[in-house]
């Protein structure tokens, strides 16, 4: 086969020791071209190329946002997309099994080719580009963004600065009193769910994960069956506590909580939402920017993906 192994070095837990060995790993096997990218939408652009000159795989050692690019520049055509856990947290190369060890996870993706261990994804997709796991609006994309005004924190506090820039922003940068956003789930029978504080679209589980413990919001939530939507509306600290309970339980069964302050929606294939005024929005960890409204939809079927576990 010929495979791009597409590399950020920037990823927190890449190094050029371990770059080097997966490139020798994967050599051994097939015709193994590997690529760089430090910038964002780099890797869209290569992984496109790749796609449209022939190369039969791509794949991605670095972080969920690279993996996003990656995908976007795959989907749509017969060039498998395989994921090697290079970032800090590797949300979607731990939902789809992928082990924790980048050498182990190579191996483990050569062996699911070899065996032809790949499955027909569907993907989220909005304003022109797919997610793999979600698109989060409000405050999930406030404290995203907050992260990521500190690079270099971010590459070695990993999960600890996620939870403190939450408290941060929570406490001191965002409006806690009107619940800002709404959503319209389109379908047979159209659904409103109105004054969120955030909105999160699901296309898999778990959310994210904190060291080794998975966070849970819509289990039902999986590459083949649509969205599910996840609103928020009440930042009330019992409701708060409530929440946190249930992530992390052991179903995420956040669908038993009062629906005034949870609501959830599962297999879903169109929404749009809307907020009272402009609104963050980030896509599989990477912010955005703010918008007026997004219009999301499920697109079955269009990205062909390398499950290195038996979840294919």
């Amino acid at each position: 086969m010929r495979v791009l192994l597409l590399v950020n070095d920037s990823a927190s837990s890449t190094t050029a020791r371990t770059r080097v060995l997966i490139h020798t790993v994967l050599s051994e096997r097939h015709d193994t071209e590997v690529a760089f990218t430090n910038r964002r939408g780099h890797a869209a652009r290569l992984a496109r190329g790749a796609a449209t000159t022939g190369t039969d795989a791509v794949v991605v050692l670095g972080g969920d946002g690279t993996l996003n690019e990656a995908a976007n520049g795959v989907a749509g055509t017969d060039c498998v997309l395989a994921a090697l856990p290079g970032g800090s947290t590797n949300v979607f190369a731990r939902t789809i099994g992928t082990p924790d060890d980048p050498l182990v996870a190579t191996e483990a993706v050569l062996d699911a080719l070899e065996a032809g261990s790949i499955t027909s994804a569907g993907l989220g997709r909005t304003s022109g580009r797919f997610f793999l796991f979600h698109c989060g609006m409000g405050l999930d994309a406030a404290i995203v963004e907050r992260v990521e005004r500190h690079p270099t924190l971010k590459r070695y506090l990993g999960h600890p600065l996620f939870l403190l820039a939450g408290v941060d922003t929570l406490l001191r940068h965002y409006d806690r009193r009107t619940g800002t956003l709404s959503a319209r789930i389109a379908g047979p029978e159209s659904t409103q769910v109105d004054g969120c504080f955030l909105i999160v679209v699901a296309n898999t589980d778990p959310y994210t994960f904190l060291g080794s413990r998975p966070v849970h919001i819509a289990p039902a939530a999986t590459l083949h069956n649509g969205l599910s939507v996840v609103g928020l509306r009440s930042l009330r600290l019992a409701d708060s506590l409530n929440v946190i309970s249930a992530v992390f339980g052991a179903n995420g069964s956040l669908g038993d909580i009062d629906p005034s302050v949870v609501q959830r929606i599962d297999h879903v294939r169109e929404l749009t939402v809307t907020g009272i005024r402009p609104f963050g929005h980030q896509l599989d960890g990477d912010h955005l920017g703010a918008v007026d409204e997004l219009r999301i939809e499920w697109v079955p079927d269009v990205l062909r993906l390398v499950m290195p576990s038996s979840t294919a």
